[in-house]
């Protein structure tokens, strides 16, 4: 046995409300894997709960009676809990039990409402199983599987590494753009702050550093992630990488993915290829890049500089979007 207090209990739990705290602890009083340490005394408020308790881990699986377990599957499940696998495999349930109490547990504590919190994946995970990971890298989505349950019901969102970003202004509507590398990131945001208002004629009012490939897994969570002029349908979305395979394929993915038309930035990639006709020796283009692009990214330019962006990548070179600094974002002039 465990002496755990109160206050960790409901650290533990999150629980929304002391009522769903109550529940929670009743049943594990009535479950025996609670015991109020009377000592302790109540809390004062009503109904009354014991400020310790003392923890007792549920049966091991040696010498455990497996009708017990049947009549625990029958009657003490959740209704959300399909106990068919189980029924037919009371070994393995024996094996689970741990878990599958736990998830029972929590089901129990969540009737009534109408639909959960949404939290985080790790939040849930420790929130049901005191284990963060459990959902991620151990044996969740098994207990899961065979209680019958989908990991949709859970109410959680992935999280993936927070998008970084400069917001020179926060109206609605604006042009946010979306930028593949941090150099480039970082060089218009100085021209920005410096008081720059325009990039080749458009101006921009967020900045958005997407980390190559990185930003098809951060823009899954944009909504949870962002501020919420950010994602207000009256603004308009520009993406600008390098040109190449690689850089056009993110932009398509990112195009078809994501709820929010998204458009090329035209006017850097072809200040890229106006400068690019002064570079004698353009850097090879790198080996093994995924070469499958839709062609949805040409069709924001001219016929002419398809053609160009075309001929150059098919012979085996690219334009680094590192081409651009600081002195062309304020020497053009519009």
């Amino acid at each position: 046995m465990k002496r755990i207090t109160l206050e960790e209990l409901e650290k533990k739990l999150r629980a929304e409300s002391y009522e769903r705290l109550c529940t929670y602890v009743y049943s594990q009083i009535e479950n025996g894997r609670l015991k109020p340490v009377k000592a302790s005394k109540t809390n004062g408020k009503k109904p009354a709960l014991y400020r310790e308790y003392w923890g007792i881990e549920p049966d091991k699986n040696d010498g455990i009676d497996l009708e017990k377990l049947k009549e625990e599957l029958k009657y003490g499940m959740s209704a959300k809990i399909s106990v068919d696998y189980y029924m037919k495999h009371l070994d393995q349930y024996a094996s689970d039990r741990r878990w599958v109490l736990m998830l029972n547990d929590y089901l129990r504590m969540c009737q009534g409402m109408n639909e959960m919190p949404v939290i985080s994946k790790n939040e849930r995970s420790f929130q049901i199983w005191g284990r963060e990971k459990f959902l991620q890298l151990e044996q969740g989505k098994k207990i899961l599987k065979r209680c019958g349950m989908d990991v949709s019901q859970l109410s959680f969102y992935e999280t993936s590494e927070p998008l970084a970003y400069y917001s020179r202004e926060r109206s609605v509507p604006q042009n946010l753009l979306i930028l593949e590398n941090k150099d480039t990131f970082y060089s218009m945001r100085r021209h920005l702050i410096e008081g720059g208002e325009r990039i080749f004629g458009i101006p921009f009012g967020t900045l958005i550093y997407g980390a190559g490939k990185g930003i098809l897994r951060s823009f899954q969570d944009f909504a949870f992630c962002v501020e919420p002029y950010m994602r207000a349908d009256e603004n308009t979305i520009f993406y600008f990488g390098d040109l190449d395979y690689e850089g056009i394929g993110i932009f398509e993915r990112l195009a078809e993915s994501f709820e929010m038309p998204i458009r090329p930035f035209a006017a850097a990639y072809e200040q890229m290829m106006d400068k690019a006709g002064a570079v004698l020796d353009l850097p090879e283009t790198k080996e093994k890049q995924n070469r499958r692009i839709s062609g949805k990214f040409y069709e924001f330019f001219s016929d002419a500089m398809v053609c160009k962006m075309k001929e150059l990548l098919e012979s085996g070179r690219y334009i680094p979007q590192e081409i651009l600094n600081i002195e062309d974002f304020k020497n053009r002039v519009y």
